[in-house]
């Protein structure tokens, strides 16, 4: 299975495996399981309490708001376990998965709430969408994952992320390249670029503009920004493309 590409800042390419089908799958069933539970556990435990309390004085309306209340957890089950448990649902926990951004962090609570309202299409309308997304895209994706900028991957490499929690603030939803032509840098060039620019000693200045100058003809481009900033914006752009490729 082709593992789902995640570069950090430090640019440390690491390697994740996605969830297959089956292991999303029966972590899904795990999870259905136990909201299956759940509700039958409100709706025997609320039935009992109405049975055995004769003298609370409940209207038709207030009981069915008492169970509409009480059944609100397992509506937002899926969005409440992987926003506050860090991309883990019971049924991924059980087989050992998570929920991620491209990035490697947590979910976002936009992140979430999006996977959240797209089981609807993936899973409770059209039930094959879903699994057909997870067959056909890379990483195995399905549609809320597509949108959301998220992937499920094998929980036996988390520990490996941590480090890429902050690294990507700068590349937020609305950010565009500013050179194209960073793409075609490779891994070392910009790992190259990156100790030029946060090595501070006296020849550092010297370095950045023999460095810019190799730069500028590799890349065949000629902006009118400063040295400095010219190498700090290629390595934001290559980080802008490493993710797009994910």
């Amino acid at each position: 299975m082709a593992d789902a590409t995640i570069i950090t800042g430090q640019y440390v390419r690491i390697e994740q495996t996605p969830a297959s089908a089956g292991e999303r799958l029966l972590a899904r069933v795990a999870d259905m399981i136990l909201l299956t539970l759940y509700v039958y556990a409100v709706w025997t435990f609320a039935g009992l309490f109405f049975n055995y309390m004769p003298d609370t004085d409940f209207g038709g309306n207030a009981t069915l708001t008492v169970y509409l209340v009480l059944l609100l957890p397992g509506l937002f089950y899926s969005l409440l376990w992987e926003l506050f448990n860090r991309g883990r649902s019971p049924g991924k926990r059980l087989l050992g998965l998570r929920v991620v951004m491209k990035d490697g962090s947590a979910p976002t609570l936009a992140a979430s709430l999006l996977r959240w309202l797209l089981l609807l299409v993936d899973i409770y309308l059209f039930q094959c969408i879903g699994i057909l997304s997870i067959l056909l895209t890379e990483n195995n994706r399905r549609v809320g994952d597509l949108a959301a900028g998220t992937l499920v991957i094998k929980e036996k490499n988390y520990h490996r992320i941590h480090v890429t929690l902050d690294e990507f603030a700068h590349l937020g939803v609305h950010y565009r390249p500013v050179f194209p032509q960073a793409e075609n840098l490779s891994m070392e060039q910009v790992s190259l670029i990156n100790r030029t620019l946060f090595r501070y000693d006296a020849e550092r200045p010297q370095r950045i503009r023999d460095l810019a100058v190799k730069v500028r003809q590799f890349l065949k481009i000629n902006p009118p920004v400063n040295d400095e900033t010219l190498l700090q914006t290629l390595t934001r752009d290559f980080q802008y493309y490493a993710l797009e490729e994910i």
